[in-house]
């Protein structure tokens, strides 16, 4: 199996400066592996066979068994109308599928998904995209708090603002926020990268281990480990390619964007004494 370079563009983007002990936690695929692209129990769907129902008289659990029972027919575009902000909608999708609702969603939309390009054209509440690993979530108005709580891949797009915890706790993939973030986004972040054009609120960062944090507006304050970091060539390349892509710009340009990293005085934390530790926090 081929390793990856030093010269990779990931190493460059400083992707891999976790030291990992024990076991590699990368993981290669190969294209002639294609069942490991996905779940064995998943559905052949068409993207160009789509259907719609009215979700108006439906509870939740009758929504979701709806919605696989579509996609056990083939139909790869399903149109959801009048979710009317019920919880746990669109949860636990792991096949490729375009889904939209036509309205708002309540706490815990969209959660555990692996595959699918979800857009919602209302407002989210808490924890949207909960545990989220690959595809693209795309909300037009705001959300509620832990937005992207513990993600893993694909992007997560709100183009409104967003409350508290956005990011916490986030594993991977990439969070892009149009507007603002509340108190403690990117608390214990561990990889991947969050975007936020508007301001952020206080503790920015809080305990991040890893990943990195860009801002187009004002920081309140940043958390304990959170620390300015210094914008590179290639990174503003990505930045420009990925909000690009959901037609989105940074309010004065991707250059100006404040960056924060881990400043990584916590990695040892257990082993400093205690006269270091309150030094630290």
């Amino acid at each position: 199996m081929e390793k990856l370079k030093g010269e990779h563009l990931s190493h460059e983007m400083g992707m891999h400066t976790e030291q990992l002990a024990g076991r590699t936690q990368q993981i290669f695929f190969s294209p002639a592996e294609e069942e490991s692209f996905t779940y064995p129990h998943a559905f052949e769907v068409d993207f160009n066979k789509r259907a719609e129902f009215d979700a108006r008289e439906m509870d939740t659990r009758g929504i979701n068994l709806k919605i696989r029972e579509l996609m056990s027919q083939g139909y790869g575009t399903i149109v959801v109308k009048n979710p009317l902000a019920k919880h746990s909608l669109g949860v636990g999708i792991l096949n490729r599928l375009q889904l939209y609702f036509e309205g708002s969603l309540g706490y815990f939309g969209v959660g555990l998904i692996d595959g699918p390009n979800i857009r919602i054209k209302g407002r989210v509440g808490w924890s949207c995209a909960e545990n989220m690993m690959s595809g693209t979530v795309i909300i037009e108005k705001n959300a509620g708090s832990s937005f992207g709580a513990a993600m893993r891949g694909g992007d997560l797009v709100c183009r409104g603002d967003v409350g508290a915890r956005t990011g916490i706790d986030m594993k991977g993939g990439t969070i892009i926020v149009g507007g603002r973030t509340g108190a403690f986004s990117g608390f214990m972040m561990q990889r991947g990268r969050m975007i936020v054009l508007g301001d952020a609120g206080k503790n920015l960062g809080d305990s991040m281990y890893d990943g990195t944090i860009y801002v187009g507006g004002n920081i309140e304050s940043l958390g304990v480990d959170a620390v300015p970091g210094e914008m590179t060539d290639l990174e503003a390349a990505w930045l420009e390619r990925k909000l690009k892509m959901y037609d989105m710009q940074a309010p004065n340009g991707v250059r100006n964007l404040k960056k924060i990293v881990a400043g990584k005085q916590l990695w040892n934390y257990d082993n400093l004494e205690p006269t270091e530790k309150k030094i630290v926090l």
